[in-house]
């Protein structure tokens, strides 16, 4: 979810272009769920993002293997556009691109994306609580959570959307003790 401002800059009118073709095309259903399928897959395919983002290799080779990885699984609009991509050389902004398409398609249908990391992993009961307290907070009809695992701290969790932050972490309130009794200590 969280991508290189740069990057996100220059993805964002790929995005937009494919945005408004799907909406205009009636086919935004079937490209967000190539597009949620694929950023899923580039997660666990890394050796794939890097020969992809490698500037050494050949349009010709990446089309290639694009072709022979991915054409069977994706709409063919949603092939097209990877295409379009490598042919302009933008096929390392990928990842951006689909994170900057799926905010377009989210806040069309008032989906939030909700970052969390916390030390522990969240039961479903956690995960289903947190999500309806966050759909009555934000006003959103759905909301889809990126969790992230963090040992270091220590319990609790820690929400970003948007440019909120909610930290309700153990590190974090150790943190203010500390800080506060250093105030105190220094009287």
């Amino acid at each position: 979810m969280s991508t290189n401002p740069l990057a996100a800059k220059i993805a964002a009118p790929y995005a937009r272009a494919l945005y408004d073709f799907s909406v205009e095309q009636n086919i935004m259903h079937q490209i967000t769920a190539d597009f949620q399928n694929l950023e899923s897959f580039l997660q666990t395919a890394e050796d794939l993002t890097q020969y992809l983002n490698n500037p050494l290799v050949s349009t010709d080779k990446k089309r290639e293997i694009l072709e022979r990885t991915l054409k069977s699984e994706l709409n063919a609009q949603t092939f097209k556009f990877l295409l379009v991509l490598v042919d302009r050389d933008r096929i390392n902004l990928l990842e951006a691109v689909i994170d900057s398409y799926l905010q377009l398609v989210y806040r069309l249908a008032s989906i939030k994306m909700v970052e969390v990391s916390t030390a522990f992993a969240f039961t479903n009961k956690q995960k289903n609580l947190l999500i309806k307290k966050l759909k009555e907070l934000t006003n959103a009809r759905e909301i889809r959570l990126v969790i992230t695992v963090d040992s270091s701290l220590i319990g609790g969790f820690l929400i970003k959307t948007n440019s909120r932050v909610i930290d309700f972490t153990i590190k974090n309130q150790l943190q203010k003790l500390a800080s506060h009794l250093d105030s105190v200590l220094e009287l």
